[in-house]
């Protein structure tokens, strides 16, 4: 029996985009989705414009598509879903001539798990052609069937459809976070939680490691990867973690890169204005599965990751996700940053909208009270046009705070439509 797909936000930008760009290209880690999206899709066109289906997985497949890319593209005429393009760059330039040829829309669509590395040919074969989208885990409102009706986080949109408040908020928010945001653990019969990051791991280091970069010492790679977990949520510091690990700042430097490349980890990156030079210009690190990151720093249980040293980080990195992926899900780019200066003033995340700047904190407490607000005036003090704002947290209902800030509960973050 073939197990439910869960409709995913994304789905409508691509159809949009479809519509616009001759070349969709999906990327994002393995295991995310990205293939089962399309091919969902795919399913649902018919007649004789059905759009074809081929991996490079395959491995004969994939020796056509290096040694004679021409042929595979007349083998595979458009419209075709062609996945794990990064094991063929060869094809992108083919890719280019067949559409400026053609001049349809909706022709190509890509997959591919190793974003950065594969974007600088995507880039350069097919600048203007191609609409490049960026897919993670399921959201919360995903992994509960809401998928379809998500739209992108803001402190002041009116709420639609939200989750119920759970019965026991802490626990039911954790055994989430611990568990993680892999679709394979929310439908059919969902495998050992241990054993899946176990074998994605070994999956990871053997394949995506290997092609991206030439890593002599996969253990030493694997203690930066649990390095990395152990610090998300905090200031990036190169020279420590290598220092943790015993390489030099140089290798920690490429290896963070390619922890970027293949979606596990994402850099905030610090809200700069020429105002103040007072700020800290160091970026943030977030671990982008925080069941993935639990398990790296072997947290046995989500009441022992809750009431364990990393629960507040990880916390702020799971609500800091589901933000992302109301933004990237919905086809968008996430203007997100965040505010420290060096009198220890901070914010959590601001969101840059139309000119304006709204503040979101995060914190794990049932009852958030003005405190957890007191460095939003910073933003007036520095001059800028400032939104609404938003304590994110665990109480059971939206509440106010202050004329120009809510308690949102971490569940309804991505659950709006």
């Amino acid at each position: 029996m073939t197990a439910p797909i869960l409709p995913r936000s994304l789905a409508r930008s691509i159809a949009t985009a479809s519509r616009q760009f001759p070349v969709l290209m999906l990327t994002g880690p393995r295991q995310v989705g990205k293939t089962t999206l399309l091919k969902s899709l795919c399913e649902a066109e018919s007649g004789p414009t059905a759009r074809r289906y081929v991996t490079l997985d395959n491995p004969m497949m994939l020796g056509l598509a290096r040694e004679e890319p021409a042929l595979f593209l007349q083998r595979f005429p458009p419209p075709v879903l062609i996945d794990e393009i990064q094991y063929a760059p060869g094809l992108l330039p083919l890719i280019k001539e067949a559409v400026d040829a053609g001049g349809g829309k909706g022709q190509y669509w890509l997959t591919g798990s190793q974003p950065f590395h594969l974007m600088q040919n995507v880039g350069e074969s097919l600048a203007g052609r191609v609409a490049v989208m960026h897919l993670q885990g399921l959201s919360l409102g995903e992994s509960l069937g809401h998928g379809a009706m998500l739209r992108p986080f803001l402190p002041d949109s009116p709420p639609g459809t939200v989750v119920s408040p759970p019965a026991a908020p802490l626990n039911w928010v954790f055994e989430r976070i611990w568990r993680g945001s892999f679709p394979a653990l929310y439908v059919g019969e969902a495998p050992d939680r241990d054993l899946f990051y176990a074998s994605y791991l070994q999956t990871y280091l053997q394949r995506d490691v290997r092609d991206l970069a030439q890593v002599g010492d996969l253990m030493a790679f694997t203690r930066f990867l649990r390095s990395a977990a152990a610090r998300t949520a905090q200031l990036l510091n190169i020279a420590d973690m290598a220092r943790d690990v015993g390489v030099a700042p140089n290798t920690a430097k490429h290896w963070l890169s390619i922890l970027q490349a293949s979606g596990l980890v994402w850099l905030l990156e610090p809200y700069h204005t020429n105002l103040s030079k007072r700020l800290v210009k160091a970026p943030k690190l977030y671990f982008l599965d925080t069941g993935l990151a639990a398990y790296l720093t072997e947290w046995s249980s989500p009441a022992t990751l809750e009431a364990g040293a990393m629960s507040g980080a990880i916390f702020e990195t799971w609500v800091v996700g589901e933000l992302l992926k109301s933004w990237w899900h919905n086809g968008k780019q996430a203007p997100f940053y965040y505010y420290r200066d060096k009198d220890q003033k901070e914010i959590d995340v601001l969101i840059v909208r139309d000119g304006r700047v709204y503040p979101v904190e995060i914190k794990k407490t049932a009852q958030p009270g003005r405190d957890a607000v007191r460095h939003f005036s910073v933003l007036e003090n520095l001059g800028l046009a400032t939104g609404a704002g938003a304590v994110i947290c665990l109480s059971a209902e939206r509440l106010p705070i202050s004329a120009q800030v809510e308690a949102i509960p971490a569940w309804q973050v991505s659950a709006w439509g």
